[in-house]
């Protein structure tokens, strides 16, 4: 016989290989599909479940989905690939995910990166030869406060040090990592909450159903002046109430719990402490605007928070907390559910979530109509991020009146503050509206500080000549990150750090956005290497205000900002860069 008779023999033999596989692959995909109800609604879970039993989404699954669900595979490929923590090929056993966010650079991760690079032998975005494990870069995973930090698959590993990241690695490679301790439990930050701790669980949802009216609750939370928590500082009842005049026989309430701001963990604090408060909060709404289904739409990097929020969930459903005529109000049915991001910065925004929930890229609507109109599946739909939800439990059960007592005039309540980088006190802050900038470093021993981001990395730097402006909607209205920036920081490595991020998240949809912050990016660089002229540094500014005033969403209006704000702030520091040797 021949060579070539063998090696025909060889090539039939790997494809009927193949094709084994491949219809092993089929019949396992089908049965995920029968046991989710096939829509195109359950695409994101669907993908994530088949991640889960082949480490990753090949381009076979992707086409026979496509078939399945008779839509073209380029939309699933669009969808596969926009998320960050849907795999399209093959990566190691243990996926080593470490945070890059600025206070993550603060305390150390670059020392951590070394270490990992050295201990594995690969760069970052590489897999070991034997296919254990894959190295990566990751954003923000809500972890500030024990910074630096990273993930392991889904567990959670915090104030880490290089001897530590060495030990962690052992372990996985001793096959012990299933038998370590999480080191980031959600217990190990200061956190004054001090009104959701003395809140009697579920005193709001019994005193709305016993004593008041849905209208009478949402005129409740309108005179309390409670706005959205999640930044954008919508009124509450106002959106509760065009929910609850929206013709539509279904209405949903979401509770967005995709945390992903940089510098902010105070929501998964909640949900890992208070959990309960935010479910009364999604089933006041509910009862409120007259609807009978709640999602939880949580971001990926809290993957290790849902058993703990499924069985909270559970005990309620076993209380008649949820479910059907809830505390024996007849007619009053309402549940909830836990849907998984899976990985997209934007789908913070509330239409970029509605888009993910529905299985396509979490890309934002056009508006009108705003989602209270038209929102999932062409609903009427209340999105409530989960400070708003637990805040306004607490309104219903002690009245508006004690709410308003708090705060200023123009800025009622209290806030929660997730504090991190340069000061001795990180954590969770409750704290009343109309505190100073000023006040609050003294509060986490963070005095003497360069600048302080207030609101995340789509808020606003301020310099320290400015430290004794208000947190408050009359002057810093935000939602509720602060990093200090202490006297030695560099500015350019903040912008730096801030543009990357955002030429990573940026969905692509504004041609502004998508190649805008590249080219401020590159200017942060010429000004590091010495090399920006004040005539390009102008050019940058003026494209830093095109971007912000043709950009869709809050990504593409807020990331120019701290250009602009090293531009104004720190201008003799980053112009006085010396020329670097190429």
């Amino acid at each position: 016989m021949t060579a070539c008779f063998f090696n025909e023999i060889a090539h039939a033999a790997g494809a009927l290989m193949l094709l084994t596989s491949q219809d092993n692959e089929k019949a396992i995909i089908k049965d995920l599909m029968k046991t989710m109800d096939a829509e195109r609604l359950e695409l994101i879970p669907l993908l994530l479940a088949i991640q889960d039993e082949f480490g990753y989404v090949s381009e076979f699954a992707m086409q026979f989905i496509a078939n399945e669900l008779r839509i073209p595979a380029s939309e699933i490929y669009g969808v596969v690939t926009f998320f960050h923590f849907i795999n399209k090929k093959p990566k190691g056993k243990f996926i080593i995910r470490l945070s890059r966010d600025m206070s993550s650079i603060m305390k150390g991760a670059k020392s951590v990166a070394r270490q990992l690079r050295n201990d594995l032998g690969i760069r970052f975005g590489e897999t070991t030869p034997d296919g254990m494990f894959t190295l990566e870069w990751t954003s923000c995973i809500g972890m500030n406060y024990q910074a630096p930090a990273m993930m392991v698959n889904n567990e959670v590993f915090s104030n880490l040090t290089p001897p530590m990241v060495h030990r962690i690695i052992e372990d996985c490679r001793q096959e012990l990592y299933a038998h370590r301790p999480t080191v980031g439990n959600v217990g190990e930050t200061h956190a004054s909450m001090m009104s959701y701790s003395s809140h009697e669980l579920n005193s709001g949802l019994i005193r709305a159903i016993r004593e008041m009216t849905p209208a009478e609750v949402i005129g409740e939370l309108t005179v309390s002046g409670l706005k959205g928590r999640g930044g954008a500082g919508f009124p509450t009842g106002v959106k509760w109430n065009l929910a609850a005049k929206a013709e539509g026989d279904v209405k949903y309430i979401i509770c967005n719990a995709d945390e992903g701001e940089p510098g902010t963990f105070k929501d998964r604090i909640i949900l890992g402490k208070y959990a309960d408060l935010v479910f009364e909060g999604m089933t006041l709404a509910g009862y409120a605007v007259g609807a009978t289904e709640g999602i939880v739409y949580l971001r990926y990097e809290y993957t290790h928070v849902r058993p703990h929020l499924e069985a909270a969930l559970a005990a309620r459903r076993q209380a008649n907390l949820l479910g059907r005529n809830i505390l024996g109000k007849e007619g009053f049915s309402f549940d909830i559910r836990i849907h998984m991001g899976a990985g997209a910065y934007v789908c913070g925004e509330e239409t970029a979530l509605i888009e993910s929930l529905e299985g396509r890229r979490g890309q934002p609507r056009n508006r009108p109509p705003y989602p209270v109109e038209k929102g999932l599946h062409g609903r009427p739909t209340v999105v409530n991020n989960v400070e708003t939800l637990a805040t306004a439990s607490c309104i219903v059960a002690r009245g508006a009146k004690w709410f308003t007592s708090i705060g200023t005039e123009r800025s009622k309540g209290f806030k929660l503050f997730s504090v991190s980088g340069d000061c001795a006190r990180p954590g969770v802050y409750e704290l009343p509206w109309g505190m100073t900038v000023q006040q609050l470093l003294e509060l986490v021993d963070g005095a003497g500080a360069k600048a302080v981001q207030v609101g995340g990395y789509t808020g606003e730097l301020v310099p320290a000549g400015e430290f004794g402006r208000v947190m408050g909607y009359e002057d810093l209205g935000i939602g509720g990150s602060i990093i200090v920036y202490g006297q030695g920081r560099d500015m350019l490595e903040v912008a730096e750090n801030y543009l990357e991020f955002f030429v990573e998240e940026s969905c692509g949809q504004c041609t502004g956005c998508r190649i805008g912050n590249a080219k401020l990016l590159d200017g942060v660089h010429r000004l590091q290497k010495g090399t920006c002229s004040n005539r390009y540094l102008n050019d940058l500014i003026g494209l830093s205000h095109s971007i912000k005033t043709t950009s869709k969403c809050g990504l593409g209006q807020a990331s120019p900002d701290i250009f602009i704000a090293i531009n104004e702030h720190f201008k003799e520091e980053i112009m006085a860069r010396p020329v670097l040797a190429a």
